[in-house]
């Protein structure tokens, strides 16, 4: 189970990223893009989700691109989902009560690589594989 304190740790440790906050939420930029978000479910999500109320914490994250975030969702649909909302748009909703830290640090600098730009990916990756 992850927190918005593992978020933001592993967040804030990839380069360039700086923290703010958009629509009353948390929100994680690198190079002015938005890369990972708190993402609280709206009616048309609740009602998409078929549920009441949302049951826990949820974060948005870039995906490269929309098989990406199929992948995801069909890989392991108790952490990862999406809503009609986000339809179109390459980002995948995380379930923060059931995702490990691990697998959140890997998601994060993945979303991370997909808004960064490519000199500051490549510089980063070459430094982790030193």
């Amino acid at each position: 189970m992850a927190t918005w304190d593992d978020v933001r740790d592993l967040a804030l440790a990839l380069p360039g990223t700086s923290e703010g906050v958009s629509r009353g939420g948390a929100r994680w930029t690198v190079n002015g893009s938005g890369f990972v978000w708190e993402r609280p479910l709206r009616r048309s999500d609740l009602e998409a989700l078929g549920i009441d109320a949302q049951q826990g914490p949820v974060l948005a994250a870039a995906t490269e691109d929309e098989a990406v975030k199929r992948a995801l969702v069909a890989q392991d649909p108790a952490v990862f989902f999406t809503t009609p909302h986000f339809d179109g748009y390459p980002a995948v909703l995380v379930d923060l009560d059931a995702i490990s830290r691990r697998r959140l640090g890997e998601l994060l600098a993945e979303a991370w690589a997909a808004n960064a730009p490519a000199a500051l990916v490549q510089e980063h990756f070459r430094h982790e594989s030193d």
